[in-house]
């Protein structure tokens, strides 16, 4: 692969995906995912700090949260300003030619321990991201807090039925665990 070719970090995820697989996420090294996605280790570190963060793109997805939040219609309550961020990250983020990719880095992090965490970590970061969003638009702090857990919720719940699955998008997905959400709540 020519090294001039765009979307290295793109191109770096995809070789480091293929290799854990190959070789278990231990005994794959950053001078072997760059060889393989046809780039340099200084190239790779220029967009990841270490072999762990190259299946993690959370300051990508924390900007586009917030920035959906902050573009929700003015009269959307905390939960609906969530569910519009939620359809922005599906088109966006969970696109169906992405499914494959995104299925066989679930399995991946679920192999591996210290993945998983990395994973339940940046979950953190992303509801903290939503919950400051919430926040510039008003939301009071708890309020925010609870609409961010909710759609980290709901977001969990709809994407791992849609990795497992070849139908609905994944905005349509988060839409039905919302929803659920709310008939929970009403009859609470």
């Amino acid at each position: 692969m020519a090294r001039w070719q765009p979307d290295a970090p793109g191109r770096l995820a995809a070789a480091a995906l293929d290799l854990f697989e190959e070789r278990g996420y231990e005994n794959t090294t950053v001078i072997g995912i760059a060889e393989r996605a046809g780039l340099t280790k200084s190239t790779f570190f220029r967009h990841f700090p270490d072999k762990r963060e190259v299946l993690f793109g959370e300051s990508a997805m924390t900007g586009l949260l917030a920035g959906a939040i902050a573009a929700a219609p003015a009269a959307a309550g905390p939960l609906e300003a969530v569910a519009h961020a939620l359809d922005v990250l599906g088109r966006e983020v969970f696109a169906d030619d992405r499914r494959e990719f995104s299925a066989r880095r679930q399995a991946v992090l679920e192999a591996n321990p210290e993945l998983r965490e990395r994973e339940a970590r940046k979950r953190i970061g992303l509801v903290d991201a939503m919950t400051e969003a919430l926040e510039h638009r008003g939301v009071p702090g708890r309020t925010a807090r609870v609409a961010a857990k909710l759609g980290a919720l709901a977001w969990e719940i709809a994407h791992d039925e849609w990795i497992a699955t070849n139908g609905e998008d994944f905005a349509s997905l988060v839409r039905q665990v919302l929803a659920e959400v709310r008939e929970v709540s009403a009859a609470c």
